[in-house]
C-alpha cells in the first residue's frame, strides 16, 4: 500500500492479522521454495547425510587427538608412579616437592581448543579419575574465584557447577570460608577412604579403571588470559598439597611454551616441573578433515572450487580453526538443500535412482531448466532432443544413467587426483602446490593440463630418479587398489607392469650422464667455454639415443598424462553437477562475512528480511505496528534530525503501536504504561548499539549518531 502526500510525515497502516507461523525446520526449507512438496524429504536427507559427515568429523578428530592423549596419560601415569614410590633418597624428596605440569601448545585456533579439552577431560574421567577440574580466565579474575571454582568443581564433580545459583552453591560445596588446603586435604582424604562404601553418590564418582589414588587434574584452558598474580598465589597454595595427594597441572597454550617464564617468576616456575606437548598444527588438521570429507566419494555433497576457496581463505585469514570451516561446510550443505530443489537426488546411488522414478512433473522441468542438462540435450539427435524435452518417463530414465555416470565420475576422479599429488608432491617449488587440497582446487577450476604450472610439473618428473619412481608407482598402486573405481582396474596392472621393469633393469641402465661429461664441466672455469660445453651436451643429448629407463621413464609420465586428461576434467563439465555441488560462493560469503553495521540496518529496517514472517512485510516507508519495538523506534528515529526530542519520539511510537487496536478509554489507559516501558526499553537498545546518546544541550532530547544509509 502507498499513498502520496505534499507533506512528509508518518503514516500508519492496519497490518493483515492473518500470520503463518514456522513451527518446523522443515516448514522454514519449504517456506524458501515453491517447490515445497518435496521440502520434508529434502530436509530428512540433509539430515541425514550430515549425521553421516558429523559422526566421520568427530572419529577423524578423535583419531588426530590419539597420539596426543595417549603421551598425556603417559606423562600422568609416570607422575602417579612417582607419587606411589617410597622417598627414602634425597632427590627423590627433592623432586616430590614439584608440581608435575604439562604444557599442551594447540595453537592460535582458539575456536578448537573447546573441542580438544572436552575430549581430554572426558578421556580423563573415564580411565584415570573422576577428579578433572577445568579453569578459564573470565571465570578467574581473582585468586578468591578461581579458587572457589576450583573447590565447587572438585568437591561435586560429577554435577556441573553451572547449575546452581550462588546461594544454592554454597549450601551444596564446603562453606567458603573453608576453602584451605587443609580441608582440601581433609576432603580428598575423607572421599578416596569412603571409596568402596556403599554410598550412591560414590557409586557414580568412582570407576573400577581409575587408578588408586586418583589423581586431581587441573585444567587451565587459556594460561595467557590469566593474570600473572593469579597463577602464581594459586601455585604456591597448591604446592602445599603435592605430598598429601596427586596433583596434576595442565596448561592449555596457544602461543608460545615461552609464556610460563613471562607469566611465572623462577620462584614460582622452580615448584613445576613441567613437560612439553605439541598438537598437531592446524593447517595439517585442515589437510586432514578435508582428505577425509571432500576428497572421497562417500559423501554425495560436493562443494565448487570457489564456495572451497572462500572457506580455505577464511581458515587462512582469519581465525586457523577447523571447528568455524566444518561450521562453514554444514551451512554450505544446509543452503544447497534449501535452495536447491533437485537436492533431494543428492544421496547414495541405489537410493537417487529410486527417487527419480517418483519426480513429479514439476521436479522434471526443473531438471530441463539446468544449464547442464541443456547443453547435454543439444550434443543429442533432433529426435532425442523432442523425447527428452516433452516425455518424463524418457527424462526419467535418462537421469537415472546420468547419474550413474556422475558418480562414476567422483569414483575414478579421486584416486586419479591422489596418484597426480603423489607425483608432484616432491617436487622442488612444488609447481601444483604441496598440499592435496591447492591440487584438487586447480582441477576444480579447469582442465588442469592446459596450465602452465602443469606443463612445469610434468617436466620435473621427466626427471625424477629410478628409487623415487619406484616408491611413486607403489604407492599408486596401493591408491588405485583400495579405490572403488571399476574403470581403473587396467590402470594397477599397467602400473604393476611398469613398476617391474623398473625393478629389472640392470644398474648400466641406469646411468644418465658420463661421469667423464661432468668432470670435464668442472674444469671449465671459464664462463664462455662453460656455457658452450653445456651447449654441446644439451645438442649431444637430444640427439643420442635414450637408455631403456629414459624410454621407461618418459612411458609412465605418458600414462600418467593421459589418467589426468581422462579423469580430472571439471565437475562443470558433468551433466546434472549441479545435484551435488554447492557454487553459491557469494551466499556463503555474505553469512560468513557478513558487515555488522549493514546487517544490523537491514534487521531493524526491514526485520522480514531474516525473520521471513508474512505480518512484517511492508512497502517502503511504511511502519508496521507488528514489528519488533526496536525495529519501529529505529525506523521513528531515521526521520528525525541531530537532536530527537523523547516526547515527540514516544508520541509516534504510541501511534504507530496502537494504531491497528481499537479500545475504550479504560483500556487505553492501562496500555499507556505499557506502551511506556515498551518505548523505554527500545530506546535503551538503540542507545546500547550506539545509535543515539543523552544529550547535555536539552535535558529531554537524545543526541543521532549515525548518518547516511548502508
Amino acid at each position: 500500500m502507498s499513498t502520496c502526500s505534499v507533506s512528509k510525515g508518518c503514516f500508519v497502516f492496519k497490518p493483515n492479522s492473518k500470520k503463518r507461523k514456522i513451527s518446523s525446520t522443515a516448514d522454514y526449507f519449504s517456506e524458501g521454495n515453491n517447490d515445497s512438496e518435496d521440502s520434508e524429504l529434502r530436509f530428512d536427507t540433509c539430515q541425514l547425510l550430515w549425521k553421516r559427515i558429523k559422526s566421520e568429523t568427530e572419529q577423524l578428530q578423535e583419531d588426530l587427538n590419539k597420539k596426543l592423549y595417549d603421551n598425556l596419560i603417559s606423562f600422568l601415569r609416570q607422575s602417579h608412579s612417582d607419587f606411589k614410590e617410597k622417598k627414602t633418597e634425597w632427590a627423590c624428596r627433592m623432586k616430590s616437592s614439584e608440581i608435575p605440569a604439562a604444557a599442551l601448545v594447540l595453537g592460535v585456533n582458539v575456536t578448537d581448543h573447546d573441542l580438544t579439552f572436552k575430549s581430554l577431560s572426558e578421556a580423563l574421567c573415564e580411565d584415570i579419575t573422576p577428579f578433572v577440574v577445568s579453569l578459564r580466565s573470565k571465570e578467574c579474575p581473582g585468586i578468591k574465584h578461581l579458587l572457589q571454582k576450583f573447590m565447587a568443581q572438585l568437591m561435586g564433580c560429577h554435577i556441573e557447577v553451572d547449575s546452581y545459583e550462588e546461594g544454592e552453591c554454597s549450601k551444596a560445596s564446603p562453606n567458603r570460608m573453608r576453602c584451605s588446603v587443609a580441608s582440601l586435604t581433609d576432603w580428598y582424604r575423607n572421599i578416596t577412604k569412603k571409596k568402596y562404601t556403599d554410598t550412591p553418590c560414590k557409586k557414580e564418582t568412582f570407576s573400577s579403571r581409575h587408578w588408586e589414588p586418583p589423581p586431581v587434574v587441573v585444567i587451565f584452558k587459556d594460561m595467557e588470559s590469566f593474570t600473572t598474580k593469579v597463577l602464581q598465589d594459586f601455585i604456591i597454595i597448591i604446592s602445599q598439597c603435592i605430598h598429601e595427594f596427586p596433583l596434576v597441572l595442565i596448561f592449555g597454550i596457544a602461543t608460545s611454551p615461552v609464556i610460563i617464564h613471562k607469566l611465572l617468576p623462577h620462584s614460582v616456575s622452580s615448584l613445576l616441573c613441567i613437560e612439553l606437548f605439541q598438537s598437531l598444527s592446524c593447517k595439517d588438521h585442515l589437510s586432514t578433515v578435508i582428505d577425509k570429507l571432500l576428497l572421497t566419494s562417500q559423501f554425495p555433497f560436493k562443494l565448487s572450487e570457489k564456495v572451497l576457496q572462500v572457506l580455505i581463505n577464511i581458515f587462512l585469514y582469519h581465525d586457523f580453526s577447523v571447528h568455524n570451516f566444518i561450521k562453514g561446510f554444514q551451512l554450505s550443505l544446509l543452503e544447497h538443500f534449501y535452495s536447491h530443489p533437485l537436492s533431494v537426488l543428492c544421496c547414495d546411488l541405489q537410493e537417487s535412482r529410486k527417487r527419480v522414478n517418483f519426480l513429479s512433473h514439476n521436479q522434471c522441468e526443473n531438471i530441463r531448466r539446468l544449464p547442464s542438462f541443456r547443453r547435454f540435450v543439444e550434443s543429442q539427435a533432433s529426435k532425442k532432443q523432442t523425447v527428452l524435452l516433452t516425455d518424463d518417463a524418457c527424462l526419467k530414465e535418462e537421469t537415472q544413467v546420468l547419474l550413474q555416470d556422475l558418480h562414476t565420475y567422483h569414483e575414478n576422479y579421486f584416486p586419479v587426483l591422489r596418484c597426480l599429488h603423489a607425483f608432484t608432491s616432491s617436487l622442488p617449488n612444488y609447481p601444483l602446490g604441496k598440499q592435496i587440497r591447492e591440487l584438487h582446487c586447480a582441477c576444480l577450476e579447469r582442465k588442469v593440463w592446459e596450465t602452465e604450472d602443469y606443463e612445469s610439473a610434468i617436466q620435473l618428473v621427466r626427471m625424477l630418479a629410478k628409487d623415487e619412481l619406484i616408491a611413486i608407482l607403489q604407492k599408486c598402486i596401493e591408491i588405485i587398489t583400495l579405490s572403488s573405481a571399476r574403470c581403473l582396474g587396467n590402470s594397477t596392472e599397467k602400473l604393476e607392469e611398469y613398476l617391474d621393469h623398473f625393478k629389472n633393469l640392470e644398474a648400466t641402465d641406469d646411468q644418465e650422464e658420463p661421469v667423464s661429461s661432468l668432470k670435464e664441466i668442472q674444469k671449465k672455469t671459464d664462463l664462455y667455454r662453460l656455457q658452450k660445453t653445456l651447449l654441446e651436451m644439451k645438442e649431444s643429448r637430444r640427439l643420442k639415443k635414450l637408455t631403456k629407463f629414459e624410454m621407461l621413464r618418459f612411458e609412465v609420465v605418458d600414462f600418467i598424462d593421459s589418467l589426468v586428461r581422462s579423469y580430472l576434467v571439471p565437475p562443470e563439465t558433468q551433466t546434472l553437477h549441479e545435484v551435488m555441488y554447492f557454487s553459491m560462493a557469494s551466499t556463503l560469503r555474505e553469512h560468513l562475512n557478513a558487515a555488522p553495521r549493514i546487517a544490523v540496518h537491514t534487521a531493524l529496517n526491514n526485520p522480514y528480511f531474516y525473520l521471513k514472517n508474512e505480518a512484517l512485510e511492508s512497502n517502503t516507508g511504511c511502519i508496521s505496528n507488528a514489528a519488533p519495538d526496536i525495529c519501529i523506534a529505529y525506523k521513528l528515529h531515521l526521520e528525525c534530525g541531530r537532536l530527537i526530542n523523547l516526547v515527540d519520539w514516544l508520541e509516534a511510537f504510541s501511534t504507530v503501536v496502537t494504531a491497528a487496536e481499537d479500545q475504550n478509554s479504560t483500556v487505553k489507559d492501562q496500555m499507556e504504561e505499557i506502551i511506556h516501558a515498551r518505548f523505554i526499553r527500545a530506546v535503551s537498545e538503540l542507545e546500547f548499539l550506539g545509535f543515539i546518546k543523552p544529550t547535555k544541550q536539552k535535558t529531554d532530547h537524545v543526541a543521532r549518531l549515525t548518518w547516511g544509509s548502508c
